[in-house]
């Protein structure tokens, strides 16, 4: 039986990252994955093949709409769904290769078969062939799995989760979507630019319900100009499937909705993934949502063994889990890290981009605490207008005393990666002022952050 100082069971974000960072560190590693491939859900079924949709289905989108105006005669375009698919999973193959190559730099082992704790420190691999490895340390990063409602039977035809929205053989006519949430918002969006008649039903009053209501509120008025519409505070009662046929029956304050499409993606998040693990029998607890419980240095209730990422609480991003993977290895070889989880960035993949990283306005008035705000609008940026990309805004909000940035929130072309910007000026502690007064390149989108925090902090926008 092989021995090892870490064996990290599951090979995600969260996990991978964490067995590279403990060989890094000199420890002898093993990664176990149940899965033929390795990257979990993020690389297999998640945020890469979104990803590679979201951007083909914005190239049609603009090669539809947008090409005429930018001079650029074309055909109509048709969508060749099989080429489309088959390009997202050539993406998905090179970076789950790329994910292997890394496992033999850093000489990590890695065995592939469903693993579970046999006693505290054992764990059998059910592969092809029934193995068992012995290792000092355990982290656990079995990941998440779509979520359901009770009476909802996912057949994975015309009823189905992300994973097999993801592969769909056909453009659908009509696709009710059940959760306006992140994966919901952003698997919906694929399918209405490539031509689906996109229907959301959100419990909630509004979309996006986690992020700071003036994103949903923007989010949704341009889904809406797109095409998508949207049925809130309605609670689904029902679904049923007959043939191609996809019926959802929903009550809402005037009453009952009833949908008819030929597809309903379920999209009401996510649950934490353990079944089979047998974590319960070595003594690791677990809270009454799944979770696996762990203290401020992700350990479990068995001190050797860890979990983190989507098994354990918080946002379920792919982001936050690689931060937790090298946070839990350094910790295992005795180094003090540290993750602010208050600046871990939240990021919707639509077009446009949404993302916030802080405090949210409701959390701040909630707070009792006195803020200010500046919000500054793509369409008054000349490199948005140049590209087309006119709606959306940046908001900074600053403390009102001492001008710290408290929070940021964006709608508006490739936002996901100005958010980053923000993340290090509040690691720094940065105030409002300080990213006013750096220079920005222009005709940059960045320029719209800057003229925000000018706005912030005294009302000193130069393009509003």
């Amino acid at each position: 039986m092989n021995t090892y100082d870490v064996a990290v069971i599951g090979s995600g974000p969260g996990g991978y990252v964490a067995a590279i960072r403990c060989a890094q560190l000199g420890m002898k590693t093993a990664i176990i994955e149940k899965y033929s491939t390795l990257g979990g859900t993020c690389l297999n079924v998640g945020c890469i093949p979104s990803k590679a949709l979201l951007d083909s289905s914005e190239h049609f989108h603009s090669a539809k709409e947008k090409f005429s105006e930018h001079g650029i005669v074309i055909n109509a375009p048709k969508i060749d769904m099989a080429q489309m698919m088959k390009r997202k999973q050539g993406v998905v193959d090179q970076m789950t290769g790329g994910i292997n190559f890394l496992m033999k730099k850093n000489k990590i082992d890695v065995y592939t078969g469903m693993g579970s704790f046999k006693d505290a420190n054992t764990i059998e691999i059910d592969g092809d062939e029934k193995t068992s490895i012995k290792a000092d340390k355990i982290i656990i990063a079995t990941g998440s799995k779509p979520s359901s409602l009770p009476f909802i039977e996912i057949d994975k035809k015309r009823v189905i989760t992300s994973t097999e929205a993801l592969s769909l053989d056909k453009v659908p006519k009509h696709m009710i979507v059940i959760g306006g949430g992140v994966i919901g918002m952003e698997l919906g969006s694929v399918y209405l630019r490539l031509g689906s008649k996109v229907s959301v039903v959100e419990y909630a009053d509004r979309i996006i319900p986690g992020m700071d209501a003036s994103l949903g509120k923007e989010l949704m008025r341009v889904m809406k100009k797109q095409g998508m519409e949207f049925h809130l505070g309605h609670k689904v009662k029902e679904v049923t499937a007959k043939g191609a046929k996809v019926t959802v029956k929903a009550d809402g304050k005037k009453g009952e909705l009833s949908l008819e499409g030929d597809y309903c993606l379920v999209s009401v998040g996510r649950r934490p993934y353990t079944d089979g693990l047998n974590a319960d029998k070595v003594g690791v607890k677990m809270d009454d949502r799944g979770r696996i419980e762990v203290n401020d240095h992700l350990q479990t209730s068995v001190p050797h063994i860890y979990a983190l990422g989507d098994v354990v609480k918080g946002a379920m991003l792919a982001h936050k889990a690689e931060e937790e993977g090298v946070f839990v290895a350094e910790t295992i070889a005795g180094q003090k890290p540290h993750i602010n989880y208050r600046l871990v960035p939240g990021v919707v993949y639509t077009w446009p981009e949404v993302s916030g990283i802080g405090y949210t306005e409701e959390e701040l008035k909630e707070a009792g605490r006195k803020y200010k705000s500046g919000q500054f609008p793509f369409k008054a940026n000349g490199r948005a207008v140049a590209g087309m990309d006119q709606d959306g805004f940046v908001k900074i909000l600053a403390d009102e005393e001492t001008d710290e940035i408290l929070g940021a929130h964006m709608i508006g072309p490739r936002t996901a990666d100005l958010i980053a910007e923000i993340a290090v000026a509040m690691e720094f502690r940065a105030s409002a002022e300080d990213i006013g007064r750096i220079c920005h390149a222009h005709p940059t989108t960045s320029e719209t952050t800057k003229e925000a925090a000018l706005a912030a902090t005294d009302k000193r926008a130069i393009h509003a």
